[in-house]
């Protein structure tokens, strides 16, 4: 998509529509650029430490298991690969439906900074059901748990989407707030004496809930279970990603969503109502990001604690997964590969110690993970710059 002249957008178009019409008017070079340009980066301060960049950034690739799709390995080396892919695809699941979460809202025109508060009220929810109807069937108990968590996630995405209808409340400012409210009301409910705390007398004094029942656990199709093989949420978020393509692009609520990201204004005196879509795609938005937070509980915690509330910051990447992946289905797709990559090839884990200090390993993860956020900023410079010389060559023809 060609991005429009400046003098030919909207004087009213909002800033998250503004945002998303350069974002697609770069194409897949600017966040191949961005991303380049952060590794080359992050590969400088490598060598300040004192280390290799290159054998750095070959340990973190074998460490994501993205290797195993070599011919060439050996079947030692590939059935640690495997162990590693399977951990990037669990991590990957939930990326992808953060990242909807936030590319939904963005093209409507609204900034979801809330996800994370999403995320964890789906995971309250759905460990709630998983740990409550032992004995049921277990495709019902899935299901059931399963939905717990997207209308939990639906309802409280909701409330800042009924705000902004109503009052013209600011979603960034809501959402954020609402983060904050879904945090402490987590840690709140798993703390001693609290509703979800665990029922076993020998865990009286520990903040945690009771583990989901064994017909709530999803089912792993690659690995071992008891090494966190890898489940089939994978399918559901790659379900997920075609459900996100459908209904924007082959659906009335889409071409709505749309209309209203780009001018509500203009969608609003062409009949459209606003704001019952600003609360139906919050609500949207809320159910992908606590489908996230149920499928990893079903997937692969099945219990929380409440230092698992508190320090759990997987949601918050669903914003860059989003903007990297300009808000298209594939682009969320590879970007939250990307991502899920990053976070387990640099982890204690899998990364090779004699090439990079275990103790430095986390370091390495946030550096590298913050300067790929912070440089998705540049996007905007990319293709401002893009712009700026079709419009001398533009000028050269005419003159």
């Amino acid at each position: 998509m060609s991005v429009p002249p400046e003098d030919e957008l909207p004087a009213n178009i909002t800033v998250a529509a503004r945002m998303a019409t350069f974002f697609r008017g770069g194409g897949v070079i600017a966040p191949i650029v961005t991303v380049l340009v952060a590794f080359i980066a992050g590969g400088f301060v490598v060598l300040l430490t004192g280390h290799n960049p290159i054998e750095t950034y070959s340990a973190i690739f074998k460490g994501t298991g993205f290797n195993w799709f070599f011919p060439w390995l050996s079947e030692d080396d590939r059935i640690i690969a495997a162990l590693n892919l399977q951990q990037t695809l669990i991590i990957t699941t939930p990326l992808i439906l953060t990242g909807l979460a936030v590319a939904f809202a963005f093209r409507c025109g609204l900034f979801n900074i809330g996800g994370q508060g999403q995320y964890i009220v789906g995971v309250i929810f759905s460990v709630w059901v998983g740990s409550s109807f032992d004995g049921l069937p277990a495709f019902v108990h899935i299901v059931l748990a399963i939905l717990a968590g997207m209308l939990s996630g639906a309802v409280w995405a909701g409330i800042a989407g009924l705000l902004k209808a109503l009052a013209g409340t600011n979603e960034v400012i809501t959402t954020i707030m609402l983060n904050w409210i879904a945090i402490w009301v987590g840690v709140w409910v798993f703390n001693l004496g609290s509703p979800l705390q665990n029922d076993n007398p020998a865990q009286v004094d520990v903040p945690v809930s009771n583990d989901i029942a064994a017909s709530a656990k999803l089912p792993v199709f690659w690995g071992d279970p008891q090494l966190q093989g890898l489940h089939i949420g994978i399918f559901i978020a790659l379900a997920a990603l075609v459900v996100f393509w459908v209904l924007l692009n082959r659906t009335t609520l889409g071409y709505e969503v749309r209309a209203v990201g780009f001018n509500p204004d203009a969608a609003e005196a062409s009949g459209i109502n606003v704001r019952r879509n600003y609360v139906l795609v919050m609500a949207i938005c809320g159910a992908f990001a606590g489908l996230g937070g149920a499928l990893d509980l079903l997937g692969w915690q099945f219990r929380v604690a409440t230092n698992d509330i508190q320090t759990t910051k997987l949601a918050f990447f669903g914003i860059a997964v989003a903007l990297l992946g300009r808000n298209t289905a594939i682009g969320t797709l590879l970007s939250a590969l990307l991502f899920a990559g990053l976070i387990t090839g640099t982890s204690v884990r899998n990364l090779d110690p004699t090439v990079f200090e275990p103790q430095l390993a986390t370091n390495l993860t946030y550096m590298i993970q913050g300067l790929v956020v912070l440089l998705i900023s540049t996007d905007v410079l990319v293709v401002y710059l893009m712009r700026l010389r079709r419009k001398r060559r533009a000028q050269a023809v005419t003159a």
